[in-house]
């Protein structure tokens, strides 16, 4: 039985790489595209525990790379719900690069994305509520929904030209 709401807590993951020689390009840094298919793959976990249902990417929202991540750093990559519609999921991923031989640490990408939860015909279905603990996710909630509003307002206001 799927519950009816849920914390952002019990659906958040950590997850780890190490940058190995084929995730990077000629500058010895890895791959914006392989950074992306972690970020994605992070999030859908996410969403798929939080909905107990298959999932699909449904848009990807600002995606900024903030520094590059050298050949054999260690990767860190947090996601965690930030807002659910009635079958969608904000999930807020953030990609912390560590130098294993001195243990800086720096932000290194931070991205949103929509997912959708699917039934077993491939229909959108409903997905439970998302219940903020404290100061912080409240903050988060609300910046999501705030990204959910405007971009309606844009959606239309371009089917409008």
């Amino acid at each position: 039985m799927i519950k009816k709401q849920k914390t952002i807590t019990e659906s958040s993951i950590e997850m780890r790489e190490m940058v190995m020689p084929n995730h990077t390009n000629s500058h010895g840094t890895v791959f914006g595209g392989t950074v992306m298919g972690w970020i994605d793959i992070a999030a859908a976990m996410v969403a798929a525990r939080h909905c107990g249902h298959p999932v699909v990417t449904a848009h990807i929202d600002d995606i900024d790379f903030i520094a590059p991540i050298k050949m054999g750093y260690h990767v860190l990559i947090q996601a965690s719900l930030n807002f659910v519609g009635r079958t969608s999921m904000i999930v807020g991923v953030k990609v912390t690069s560590e130098n294993p031989t001195t243990g800086e640490s720096r932000v290194t990408t931070k991205a949103y994305l929509t997912f959708v939860a699917l039934d077993d015909l491939g229909r959108p279905v409903q997905v439970p509520e998302l219940t903020p603990q404290n100061a912080e996710e409240v903050r988060r909630f609300e910046n999501a929904k705030k990204r959910v509003e405007m971009k309606k307002k844009i959606r239309e206001a371009m089917m409008k030209k």
